[in-house]
């Protein structure tokens, strides 16, 4: 017994099950039945792109000019003008290009409609070569060389636009020298006689309030002389934790006597690991726990690392009282804080003795 098959070629139905519903009638443009139309999209093309050059001027003069710490009321907001003068500037040039070429392309290019069949992987070399052709008759019926002006503008408006970008490069800087980072990310606005404050009260910290066992989230009284952006980063490297353990139970340097009264000692809230603010506090252990990455640290042994991935001591800030009995910082921090960085030498974080 033998099976024979038969092939046979697919009708007309079985290859095209759904019949070409062909073009629609088309509807003719208004701007190409009526050249005035076409005109005043054209001079509206080319208008917003005139404006792109201006508002990159203005994006370049405000980056320059404008105070970083200037501040403007918007609707009941205050915003930073810099950010929101950049913003307007950056985003209403980008938004006319946009806009240009979308009128562009629906008044002005060519309106005629065409059907291709689609044809099978990959391309005949005849096909590949009538793409070029294809795309020289765009150009063509796109009127680039009949709108030289429109075609310029468009050209001008993008590559103008690189300069805003390229500006904004500077923020990147300044390059991080020692000087740098001395005035930067190794300095904090810790001085001599500010007062510490409770973070969420505001108020000044009296040290016979300090029971033992206790920790207070602390800040500097003049962290509120700062706002927006200035007032975070000030912020994130000044927060302290203010902790008071019994002296005879703790290990006190002979250098760092005078940076603690009467048990009550200020570190920096900032975890030396990767800059998480921690305040996980084990009375009975003195030990303060990360919760990030479970870094642990002897608050009553200069806050040396005890467990976990942290590779420094936290920053023990110097503090005193003053007259009337209430803490206030002898100086900034030390050392810097927060986590370590490759110029960072932690070899003189402590005076030789101290451990």
């Amino acid at each position: 017994m033998t099976l024979e098959t038969k092939h046979t070629e697919p009708d007309s139905v079985e290859e095209y099950p759904v019949p070409d519903p062909g073009l629609e009638h088309h509807v003719e443009r208004y701007t190409d039945a009526n050249p005035a139309a076409a005109d005043r999209a054209y001079k509206q093309v080319v208008g917003m792109l005139g404006l792109v050059p201006l508002l990159a001027i203005a994006f370049v003069v405000s980056y320059f000019a404008v105070a970083r710490d200037a501040y403007v009321a918007v609707f009941g907001y205050r915003f930073q003008a810099h950010t929101l003068l950049l913003g307007l500037t950056g985003g209403l040039g980008a938004l006319l290009i946009g806009m240009a070429l979308i009128h562009w392309a629906r008044n002005l290019m060519s309106d005629e409609e065409m059907t291709e069949p689609r044809h099978t992987m990959p391309s005949r070399t005849a096909d590949r070569e009538a793409i070029g052709e294809d795309l020289s008759w765009g150009v063509e019926k796109a009127g680039v060389a009949r709108r030289s002006l429109m075609v310029k503008g468009l050209l001008g408006g993008i590559g103008i636009m690189a300069v805003p970008a390229i500006i904004t490069l500077a923020d990147l800087g300044p390059w991080p020298t020692g000087d740098v980072r001395a005035q930067t990310i190794e300095k904090t606005i810790w001085a001599q006689g500010i007062p510490l404050v409770n973070d969420i009260t505001k108020k000044k910290l009296k040290a016979s309030d300090i029971e033992i066992g206790q920790l207070v989230n602390a800040q500097p009284e003049n962290l509120w002389d700062f706002e927006g952006t200035q007032f975070q980063q000030q912020k994130a490297k000044a927060a302290l934790i203010i902790v008071r353990m019994d002296p005879a139970s703790i290990k006190i340097p002979e250098s760092r006597q005078d940076w603690q009264v009467g048990g009550i000692l200020a570190y920096s809230k900032i975890c030396t690991h990767v800059g998480c603010p921690i305040s996980l506090w084990e009375q009975q252990t003195h030990h303060l726990l990360c919760p990030c990455h479970q870094s642990t640290f002897d608050l009553g042994n200069s806050g040396v690392v005890v467990f976990g991935p942290a590779a420094r001591a936290l920053p023990q800030l110097p503090i005193t009282t003053d007259a009337d009995g209430y803490l206030i910082a002898k100086s900034d921090f030390t050392v810097p804080v927060g986590p370590s960085y490759f110029e960072r030498d932690s070899t003189h974080d402590f005076k030789e003795g101290d451990r």
